[in-house]
């Protein structure tokens, strides 16, 4: 979502296109083979995308269209809905992959870029999402079964997975070296971080200029991801709606949070925490710091909170 990935000291490659209707920026390190390791990614976008997409004829949309039975996915799709579970057991339910017809019921029923930023009054209920034990899955089999009414949605974690995923196809098609992936700011790393580290400004926006408002982090492994809602907005009859639904209300969360950047070994678990933490408001902050994960914090007022090792800023940067 809301990290980008900037300049570093050794040379890189990078690599730049539009998949999963988000902006994917490759990095390589030079020394490495960049080409084989977008045709890795784009690939592996691609079934991703075939698999998870809530949006096209995909396995998940035909799994939602059939509740109430037992469906055997593919291995790719169990593994994005074992990721999606283990994040709302891992969270309390506050990360939830039954959102689905919640985020259809305002509004997002499609590839965000065809969204109208504004239009027609929607009529809005405030009601609880199935929740994610309502899911039946079998990991062995890898049969699922949806309680009718349950529409299944693998935005937040499905994405995080991709970037981890793509990270390590990336580096085993180079075969060795380092790599770093950001789907749409969600940020994974495989291999050897350039010398210093993989720069990256924790912005409210992916898309915003490197020497921008935000703070400059040095990554050596690991993940950054960030949520915000401050993207992925749109408004029905003048009232501003995004993308991060709380699962008690199924509707926008009401958070103190604008946006909340996290680092973690795996970009699956920095995005789950920083979805939680907005989705979870003032405990949130708590919450997070139980867990040790580094995490900047950035109210809807500006201001700016870091816990659990979240280093300060050095001077210049907000």
């Amino acid at each position: 979502m809301t990290a980008l990935s900037l300049p570093v000291s050794q040379p890189v490659t990078h690599m730049t296109w539009h998949a999963l209707g988000t902006a994917v920026h490759l990095l390589v390190v030079d020394g490495s083979d960049p080409d084989a390791a977008r045709r890795a990614v784009a690939s592996l976008l691609d079934e991703v995308d075939a698999a998870c997409s809530r949006f096209r004829d995909s396995e998940l949309t035909r799994l939602n269209a059939r509740p109430g039975e037992d469906v055997r996915v593919g291995p790719l799709l169990a593994r994005a809905i074992a990721t999606a579970l283990d994040a709302a057991l891992a969270t309390g339910g506050a990360v939830d992959p039954t959102v689905g017809a919640a985020l259809r019921a305002i509004g997002y029923d499609d590839d965000f870029a065809r969204i109208a930023p504004d239009g027609a009054p929607i009529t809005i209920r405030l009601e609880p999402i199935p929740g994610w034990r309502a899911v039946r899955f079998d990991r062995t089999t890898r049969t699922v079964r949806l309680r009718t009414g349950v529409e299944l949605d693998l935005g937040s974690t499905g994405k995080a997975l991709a970037a981890d995923l793509a990270a390590e196809a990336a580096l085993r098609a180079t075969g060795g070296g380092g790599v770093l992936v950001s789907l749409g700011g969600d940020i994974a790393t495989a291999g050897t971080a350039p010398a210093g580290g993989w720069r990256v400004l924790a912005a409210d926006r992916s898309d915003a200029s490197p020497d921008g408002d935000g703070e400059v982090v040095a990554l050596q492994a690991g993940a950054l991801a960030t949520s915000s809602t401050t993207v992925r907005r749109w408004a029905r009859a003048g009232v501003m709606l995004h993308h991060l639904v709380d699962p008690a209300t199924g509707q926008p969360a009401a958070s103190p949070w604008r946006t909340v950047s996290v680092a973690a070994p795996t970009c699956v678990e920095a995005n789950t925490a920083a979805t939680a933490a907005i989705v979870k408001g003032w405990d949130g902050l708590r919450w997070l710091a139980g867990r040790g994960l580094p995490a900047r914090l950035v109210s809807t007022t500006g201001d700016i909170l870091r816990v659990a090792g979240w280093p300060a800023p050095s001077e210049g940067e907000s």
